[in-house]
């Protein structure tokens, strides 16, 4: 059988957050990875603005409780956009080349993906992903990055998570590949 993987999805954005647009960023995180994974999933919600206290507060209590933390928005340049740094400052470890990898996917799309600022970083046992504020871009990302993540989960403790091919292949050393179970 599959293991249940607990993940933790925030969306920060001030305007959605106090009802003035529909958040579209939350449902597109569902979305991909309940098309992504075999394992069955439990979010963990949460849809705050730009302030920085708020998203370190958010983020220290969903990797307490999630192998995964994906955050959408709060990436770019402008004045209110904290997230790295919310992200950065919480972080256990830096996984810089999550960031340099989310950009150069990006960079296959838009020119602009040169002002994303997404990092990706370790708390404790969870793995913690800065991706952009837009579902197409989300879907691109995820699509660029998430073959690294089901190993990178397994290296720091978490749930092993099997992927649909067919969306995305995760990759793992031969010697990281578990078979799978009956009745899975």
């Amino acid at each position: 059988m599959y293991q249940t993987a607990r993940i933790g999805i925030i969306s920060i954005s001030d305007r959605a957050s106090t009802g003035v647009y529909e958040d579209k960023g939350l449902p597109a995180l569902k979305e991909w990875l309940n098309a992504a994974l075999h394992n069955p999933l439990q979010f963990v919600e949460e849809l705050i603005p730009d302030e920085q206290p708020v998203i370190e507060q958010t983020l220290i209590e969903l990797a307490a409780e999630c192998c995964l933390v994906l955050t959408t928005g709060g990436t770019g340049p402008a004045p209110r956009d904290v997230t790295p740094e919310a992200t950065l400052a919480i972080a256990d470890k830096v996984l810089p080349g999550f960031g340099e990898q989310m950009r150069a996917v990006s960079l296959k799309y838009v020119p602009t993906a040169i002002l994303s600022r997404q990092v990706g970083v370790v708390r404790g046992s969870c793995l913690i992903l800065n991706l952009p504020g837009q579902p197409k871009a989300i879907k691109e990302t995820l699509d660029g990055v998430f073959a690294a993540v089901p190993y990178g989960i397994d290296l720091i403790g978490g749930p092993y998570l099997e992927t649909r091919e067919e969306i995305v292949k995760a990759f793992r050393p031969k010697s990281a590949i578990k078979p799978l179970l009956p009745g899975a």
